[in-house]
């Protein structure tokens, strides 16, 4: 097993004490179906996913927690909404940042569909220039898509600017917060934003195989499955209400029990100290690699512009390669490669060999860092 995790930026590891807790206390003690049926243990299942969306209306500050739909994960609910709002005729924006869970679902659309979408390309740092979203807009333009934090580059996107610009011709904004959420203060609501799709495997804690989008009041979606609810059995049509409307089959009930005690931690810990804690791990990982020779960094050095995910290569030595020795000789796990996200890479110049990438979560420490950064030391005089 791994002695040092630094792979948060796929998924989280270690989980809180409670998630595997809450897990366990489903599959043990209440074990039925939620919404399905009237015995208790039905009712119970029921209670904890309601308790789930009720803490993650809390998190993101959402008034109405039906207005949160439970997906299994960012992908699934980003394609919720690009096939929702998209019609033909219709046009989307995105950025050069976004990740295949955005980019392949409008390919798909543009070649099956009378759909159309431009690309709004960034700087090598990975900075969003506004005024090129400006240029991008068209009359038919009905979405803007926008990830929050790169999972290669850690740039955080201004999406309070951008929700401004589409505010100001109606046009609906969708948000990935996949690694933002349970690690920034997210105010959809607040922000004018229609749609934010969040996984609850990586900061927010929870298990893998959940997810959701929030859905703005006023705005329309359609589900992606048709089927049971629990709801109006009787009626060949789908719900129109939420959250029933986009949750057909069986919900993921031990999944959302421990996503739910993944949120009470972040809410008794406080975003605010998960960040503060994350920017003295990515801080000390920057300076420390901004000191040696024969290696490069991508993104922000500021902070302020980015999360805890660093992305480098270093001279010689093939990402793969690097994250194979990391992990054989120093039990170090990190990623390798695309990350799924080429426009990314395309963007900062490193399409053909892909970086090595370092992730944070509220887990690590200040040596996991410090041992990173001797492995690589000692790999340059490999």
């Amino acid at each position: 097993m791994q002695d040092i995790y630094l792979d948060n930026g796929a998924t989280t590891f270690p989980k809180p004490e409670s998630v595997y807790r809450a897990v366990d206390h489903f599959n043990r003690e209440v074990g039925g179906s939620p919404g399905r049926s009237g015995h208790e243990r039905a009712l119970e299942a029921g209670r904890e996913v309601l308790r789930a969306r009720e803490a993650l209306a809390a998190l993101l500050g959402v008034a109405d927690a039906s207005r949160i739909i439970f997906t299994k994960n960012a992908t699934e609910a980003l394609n919720m909404v690009i096939r929702s709002v998209l019609k033909p005729g219709t046009h989307a924006i995105i950025t050069s940042l976004e990740h295949n869970a955005v980019w392949r679902p409008l390919e798909a659309l543009a070649e099956r569909n009378d759909v159309a979408y431009d690309i709004v390309q960034c700087e090598g740092d990975g900075s969003l220039d506004l005024v090129r979203m400006h240029e991008a807009l068209r009359p038919n333009t009905s979405l803007i898509a926008c990830i929050h934090a790169s999972n290669v580059t850690g740039n955080l996107l201004p999406i309070e600017d951008v929700a401004e610009i589409a505010g100001e011709r109606s046009i609906a904004v969708l948000v990935d917060a996949a690694q933002t959420a349970g690690r920034v203060e997210l105010r959809p609501e607040e922000l004018g934003i229609q749609y934010l799709a969040f996984t609850g495997h990586k900061e927010l804690f929870g298990p893998q195989g959940t997810g959701g989008l929030f859905i703005a009041p006023g705005t329309d979606i359609d589900p992606l499955h048709f089927g049971g609810t629990g709801s109006l059995s009787e009626s060949p049509k789908q719900p129109e209400f939420l959250p029933d409307r986009c949750e057909s089959g069986t919900t993921n009930g031990p999944g959302l029990a421990g996503l739910r005690a993944g949120i009470e931690f972040i809410l008794k810990t406080g975003v605010t100290q998960i960040r503060r804690h994350e920017e003295e791990l990515t801080t000390r990982l920057i300076e420390g690699l901004l000191a040696m020779d024969g290696l490069s960094v991508y993104g922000p050095h500021d902070w302020e512009k980015r999360v805890g995910i660093v992305s480098f290569n270093l001279d010689g030595l093939a990402s793969p390669e690097l994250a194979s020795l990391l992990n054989e000789r120093y039990h170090i796990a990190v990623r390798a490669g695309l990350h799924c996200a080429p426009l990314a890479h395309k963007t900062i110049g490193t399409l053909e060999e892909g970086t090595l990438r370092a992730s944070f979560s509220y887990f690590n420490t200040n040596e996991d860092v410090d041992n990173l950064l001797q492995a690589l030391r000692e790999a340059k005089k490999c």
